[in-house]
């Protein structure tokens, strides 16, 4: 009998340490209960992608059968970053998707992403539906049937998409592109090789090892390579994609660091110049900045829970074209099908930057000037951390303080705004303050760490503003 650990159940997908947690039996009894979970639905077919870790090709296979095993026709699309594995459901008319991807996590371990095909509602699977997924492996309460295992290359199609989003025409710029030995890599280079002007490839040999850096682009080390290279090749920007394709990290052409909710300002004001009063969704962690720009532009601002999963449901509910999260999740319903995608949103930015009649870094500049904290994570016990936000939540509330409480408390003030929230992933609380100066700045984290006191915590060190 398999048993799935706990620990790997996480609220969007499955993560584990191979061998430890995950081996090929696990990934043959995660095909088998997805594969159930669709079939059950009425659904009958399934694209199957695998990403460059090194466990990759035998959890693949050894999913496969497991979907198989239920009755559906398995469609294998090959390895490459998740979207493609996303783009292959739509393409084909799949009932399912499943990724084999440890995304960003160390090469030691892998995972599963699960999504749901157009026909049963083209949502991914995600909170009780993979604790539901584990009760089926615990239950080996399967779906039965013979299934067909077959290839369905995907890759050539998925390019073709990517460089028609980018376009022709307009200015010719210079761009760094890093994969971080991701399974980005090989459709980055094809990518490239399709678009005009000079682009400059890093770490696209796929390497479950990832030799050169981890691939991350929310850590602002992971970019130091890129950030050389841009300056190094005197381009006008460079981008980075995580570890399975699915975000995007970006720096301008002085080598600064553009985050995802300033990359989002530049993709609204885009987007609304077509489509104006459009709803558009970030996540709590997200600059004030951005919402304000969504609603100058003429763009509705949405502020939602942190979360991919979260935020693809949320756009379908509200029919958004356009949402971001601060990890760099950026999610397109306009043109594209409203899944997290790096190397589309790094071809629709260069479709932009083309025609635009000013450089990234221009638009930087012009930017309302803010200070922030990075995200601010801490470790807090499994059973302690919601209750601290209640108790936070509850204080503010005797205070009656301005509180948005969508995730957490987000809490404005005369300065700006900070928030605590817990983590839906990990055993931990995750804070973060913004400010219009390095003294509203301090004010802020002093009102953090009062409320952090008050239930026992304290404020990490390194809420340093930047």
């Amino acid at each position: 009998m398999t048993v799935l650990a706990p620990s790997i159940l996480r609220e969007y997908d499955i993560r584990g340490v191979v061998g430890q947690h995950l081996g090929e039996r696990e990934a043959y009894a995660i095909g088998r209960a997805f594969g159930t979970i669709v079939a059950r639905r009425g659904g009958k077919t399934a694209c199957l992608g695998f990403d460059g870790r090194v466990s990759s090709p035998g959890f693949a296979a050894a999913a496969a059968e497991g979907l198989a095993a239920c009755g559906l026709d398995v469609w294998r699309v090959g390895r490459g970053p998740t979207p493609m594995l996303y783009f292959s459901v739509f393409h084909f008319g799949a009932d399912g998707g499943l990724m084999i991807t440890g995304s960003h996590n160390p090469p030691d371990q892998n995972g599963f992403k699960m999504t749901l095909g157009p026909a049963l509602g083209a949502m991914p699977l995600f909170g009780a539906e993979i604790q539901g997924l584990g009760e089926l492996v615990r239950k080996a309460d399967y779906a039965h049937g013979l299934g067909k295992i077959s290839e369905r290359p995907v890759f050539d199609d998925y390019v073709a998409h990517l460089a028609d989003e980018a376009g022709s025409g307009g200015k010719t710029l210079t761009a760094v592109w890093d994969a971080g030995n991701g399974a980005a890599g090989e459709a980055m280079l094809a990518l490239t090789r399709r678009l005009a002007g000079r682009h400059v490839p890093l770490y696209a040999e796929i390497d479950g090892t990832f030799p050169h850096h981890h691939p991350d682009p929310t850590v602002a080390a992971n970019l130091a390579d890129l950030q050389a290279a841009v300056k190094s090749e005197k381009a006008d920007y460079g981008v980075a994609f995580d570890g399975d394709g699915d975000r995007i990290g970006l720096v301008d052409g002085k080598a600064r660091i553009l985050w995802a909710d300033q990359l989002m300002v530049l993709f609204a004001r885009d987007l609304l110049a077509a489509r104006p009063g459009s709803p558009i969704i970030a996540d709590v962690k997200a600059s004030q900045v951005l919402f304000d720009e969504i609603a100058k532009a003429g763009g509705q601002p949405v502020m939602f829970k942190t979360g991919h999963s979260l935020i693809k449901a949320k756009m379908k509910e509200m029919k958004a074209p356009l949402a971001g999260e601060m990890s760099g999740h950026i999610f397109f319903a306009d043109r594209n099908k409203g899944y997290d995608d790096g190397l589309y949103a790094a071809a629709r930015l260069l479709r932009i930057l083309r025609h635009a009649d000013f450089t990234l870094a221009e638009f930087l500049d012009r930017l309302p000037p803010v200070v922030n904290t990075p995200e601010l994570r801490f470790a807090v016990p499994a059973e302690r951390k919601w209750a601290v936000i209640d108790e936070v939540r509850a204080r503010l509330a005797a205070a009656r303080a301005d509180v948005n409480g969508i995730d957490g408390v987000r809490v404005k003030t005369g300065d700006g705004w900070w928030l605590l929230r817990a983590s839906n992933t990990q055993d931990v609380l995750v804070a973060r303050c913004e400010a219009a100066d390095a003294a509203g700045l301090a004010r802020l984290k002093q009102q953090l760490g009062r409320e952090l006191s008050a239930s026992g915590l304290t404020l990490p060190d390194d809420a340093a503003g930047h």
